[in-house]
């Protein structure tokens, strides 16, 4: 009798677990987003590590070009020499939010006050260039895996973070071509309705820059939104 019940109850909570499942997608690690999912399909172009000399500027182009908004996630020390970028990301309406002020994932990670240090420091960067602060970030290395004292850190010191759900591959590939990065961004999203899309603009991203039309035109022809976090 106790075996049948017990039997019962695991099964009742299968159910259950597999029925929460189905009804909440996973968005991982976004704490907000630019809009309330209203049934439409949304993407969200992201890209780290910059801004660069060499594929920034073509990367804004092409999102002009094509009317669509981004975010980027910077990296301070780049950003010192290259305001101008910086000025021009905001200008267009995109947003800039914090990735990172020196990107050693050992020195920054090596204690929760270091990392808070390095957000600080990427944040002043941004002030300097632009007279504006963010909120937002984006781990090196995204937040898998990463100690809750790291994480909890970040979120106490007034912090929202966004990780994502699909990928370019463009830090994977060695050597990518355009088309290795337009099939990766179509058939990476974990979740089909809201997909967060990790790009790069840093300097050697330049298979990137030659993809991100297609990418573009790729998702519009499925009908998705894009959209950018605040």
């Amino acid at each position: 009798m106790n075996r049948n019940f017990t039997v019962i109850c695991a099964a009742f909570f299968m159910c259950a677990v597999l029925i929460v499942v189905y009804l909440c997608p996973v968005f991982p690690g976004a704490t907000t987003v630019s809009a309330e999912y209203d049934g439409e399909k949304m993407i969200f172009l992201t890209f780290d590590d910059g801004p660069s000399d060499r594929v920034t500027p073509r990367v804004l182009d092409v999102l002009k070009e094509e009317n669509v908004p981004a975010t980027f996630f910077i990296i301070g020390k780049n950003a010192e020499t290259r305001k101008n970028l910086i000025k021009r990301e905001i200008a267009e309406g995109h947003t800039v939010a914090v990735h990172s002020y020196s990107h050693d994932y050992k020195e920054i990670y090596r204690t929760p006050e270091s990392l808070i240090e390095d957000i600080d420091k990427c944040n002043k960067v941004l002030f300097d260039c632009a007279g504006v602060r963010s909120d937002l970030y984006r781990f090196p290395g995204g937040s898998y895996g990463l100690s809750a004292k790291l994480i909890d850190a970040v979120t106490k010191h007034g912090m929202r973070y966004v990780d994502w759900n699909a990928s370019t591959r463009d830090a994977e590939i060695y050597k990518p071509t355009a088309t290795q990065l337009l099939n990766a961004s179509l058939t990476t999203p974990a979740n089909k309705n809201r997909v967060v899309l990790l790009a790069h603009d840093s300097t050697t991203k330049t298979a990137t820059a030659e993809a991100l039309r297609d990418i573009i035109t790729a998702y519009k022809s499925m009908g998705y939104k894009f959209e950018k976090f605040y």
